[in-house]
């Protein structure tokens, strides 16, 4: 039973507000989303960045349920995936983690390295190409939810992937979002000193 307490002390020193690990269906998701915005709210976080945590969770859980899908209808098996949120002094860190196919994780790693290189102006315009090439991967998507998930954040994303077997890659990735908003004042300001 000590495992509890040490699983209880591992939440507290990494600052996690909610962790889940399991199937992921529609109903999970939706009540996933429900608690983490439940904590904030209670905590007084500022709408700007409820919304933008929110959107984040939205992007990652998104993925979960269509990759885990996807597993269960080609390789006949259960995806256990995990998400987290956490909350340090100056950021939320949203971080999920799933089984992939290997052939995938060319792909992924690629788009990943591509959206961190952008700076803000180059993800703008590169979420306005994907959209107006439609640049659709074979599950639908094209990459937006990675694309808007680096504009939410301002920040790089941060990504791994370990192999698992001759079949799946274990793909972690993990968004921060800062908590400090600016204001519009203080943004004018800024703009009025330089």
């Amino acid at each position: 039973m000590k495992y509890i307490y040490d699983l209880h002390k591992t939440m507290l020193d990494q600052n996690l507000i909610l962790v889940y690990e399991g199937e992921f269906t529609q109903e999970i998701t939706k009540s996933v989303l429900a608690m983490a915005e439940r904590n904030m709210e209670s905590h007084g976080e500022a709408s700007s960045i409820k919304r933008k945590v929110f959107n984040v969770m939205v992007e990652c859980l998104q993925n979960i349920c269509k990759y885990a899908q996807n597993l269960e209808d080609e390789r006949n098996m259960v995806n256990n995936a995990i998400f987290m949120i956490g909350k340090h002094d100056s950021e939320y860190f949203i971080s999920s983690g799933n089984a992939i196919p290997n052939e995938m994780v060319e792909n992924i790693a690629g788009r990943l390295e591509k959206i961190n290189a952008l700076d803000k102006q180059g993800l703008k315009e590169y979420h306005k190409f994907v959209l107006k090439n439609g640049e659709l991967n074979e599950k639908g998507g094209a990459g937006l939810g990675f694309i808007d998930m680096a504009r939410k954040s301002g920040k790089s994303l941060k990504f791994n992937f370990e192999p698992m077997n001759d079949a799946l890659t274990f793909f972690s990735l993990t968004t921060t979002i800062p908590r400090v908003a600016k204001s519009k004042k203080s943004i004018k300001e800024t703009e009025a000193i330089k």
